[in-house]
């Protein structure tokens, strides 16, 4: 059974970082990329970003870039979201999920697993 774990959220004040992390195991064999989502309070969710596990391709939302940074651990089976210069408006639930797609990647639709997500919250 596939099965994604977030860990790493917490509070912090504007300007500080976080990691979050993806504990993977047993993904689908032809699982292509492993995203990151995020969902504020009333608000839909929302992609953020994503990466190939063959070959370490990324793709990012414009509102992240230059401030989070997705990577892998193959050998540990996790991925992970480095997150600096946060803002009040990250604040939300950060998920992951993984993805069997090819080309379509930043859809929540494209991706079949998820897990239960971890609160991010951002003090202004």
């Amino acid at each position: 059974q596939v099965h994604l774990a977030e860990s790493g959220g917490g509070l912090v004040q504007t300007g500080g970082s976080l990691r979050l992390s993806c504990a993977t195991s047993r993904l689908h064999p032809k699982t292509n990329y492993v995203g990151w989502f995020r969902q504020a309070l009333g608000k839909e969710r929302q992609f953020i970003t994503t990466i190939q596990l063959n070959g370490g391709t990324t793709y990012y939302v414009d509102d992240v870039k230059g401030r989070f940074t997705i990577s892998r651990d193959i050998a540990a089976n996790t991925v992970y979201l480095q997150m600096n210069n946060l803002k009040p408006e990250d604040t939300a639930v950060y998920y992951c999920a993984a993805s069997t797609r090819y080309n379509v990647y930043y859809s929540t639709t494209a991706y079949d697993y998820w897990g239960q997500g971890t609160q991010v919250s951002v003090s202004s």
